[in-house]
């Protein structure tokens, strides 16, 4: 028999979701998954926890044996319509209208389209289009009314189906193109594949490009990401789950994320007064 000279080692991996208030910093949702589920599978389920106001995304992977695995944070309510009220939309009659930051872990195509249908404003980074060399497809216009792509050359074809999805063929109108080398080095020509939630995606990077929206990106984000490296922190459990199950973990996690409420409420100056407990 051969001994194992492998160094893999198997353990029970889990991930910590968190939705948080930006701006009081406390945490007003959390979740626990298996390590191998997707981030964005969380976000309803985090959304539905809210009372108020609007949420945002973001995550940090866990390690450990047993692992707590990542994290998310939520953002702020909509300035047009306010922490409190009711979506008209597909969401449904009395469903939270929610404004969510995140990172591009929650700005896949399905994700912005689903939410974007609940009445929830997606304000998550979609990232660029990365080639192993030549142009990116974001270089490209994409004109899905006219059903039509245009490259930077000008050059301009119709979006055909093709075996998965549909695609912009330029075939014969990369042979005497200027600027084939720098595009692309099949010899077939360049071919750009549309997504099946192109539209949705298309918007959301327009979207990015607004100075409004950059800024309101860049004040949320840093909250979550604070919030998340004190979650993590050692004193508080660091990355390491003390249990194994979800259900656990969950109660694991909920503790920890009361103590940091209790912490940042005090830091908010909470105090008892005749009244009842109110905050400076």
């Amino acid at each position: 028999m051969q001994p194992n000279r492998s160094r893999a080692r198997t353990f029970d991996g889990y991930k910590s979701h968190l939705g948080v208030y930006p701006d009081d910093e406390l945490i007003t949702a959390v979740a626990v998954t298996a390590a191998n589920t997707p981030d964005r599978e969380v976000i309803d389920q985090l959304l539905n926890q809210h009372d108020t106001g609007v949420a945002a995304a973001d995550t940090e992977p866990v390690t450990g044996e047993p692992a707590a695995g990542t994290e998310s944070a939520a953002g702020e309510p909509p300035a047009d319509t306010g922490a409190d009220t009711s979506s008209d939309s597909a969401a449904g009659s009395g469903s939270k209208v929610f404004e969510v930051s995140g990172e591009s872990a929650y700005a896949d195509g399905a994700t912005l389209e689903q939410q974007a249908a609940r009445g929830h404003d997606m304000r998550t980074k979609v990232p660029p289009v990365r080639n192993a060399n030549g142009y990116s497809k974001d270089r490209f216009t994409i004109d899905l009314a006219a059903g039509t792509v245009t490259c930077p050359a000008e050059h301009t074809v119709a979006i055909r189906a093709g075996l998965r999805h549909r695609v912009a063929r330029f075939g014969v109108l990369c042979g005497s193109c200027p600027l084939r080398a720098e595009c692309t080095k099949d010899r077939r020509g360049r071919v750009i594949s549309i997504h099946p939630q192109e539209a949705a995606l298309q918007r959301t990077k327009a979207r990015q490009q607004d100075r409004a929206w950059q800024q309101d990106y860049r004040a949320n984000r840093p909250v979550a990401e604070r919030k998340i490296s004190r979650f993590t922190r050692r004193p508080w459990g660091g990355r390491k789950a003390r249990c194994r199950g979800t259900k656990r973990i969950l109660t694991d996690i909920l503790t920890r994320a009361s103590a940091l409420n209790l912490a940042r409420l005090a830091t908010l100056g909470l105090h008892q007064g005749p009244g009842g407990w109110a905050i400076a």
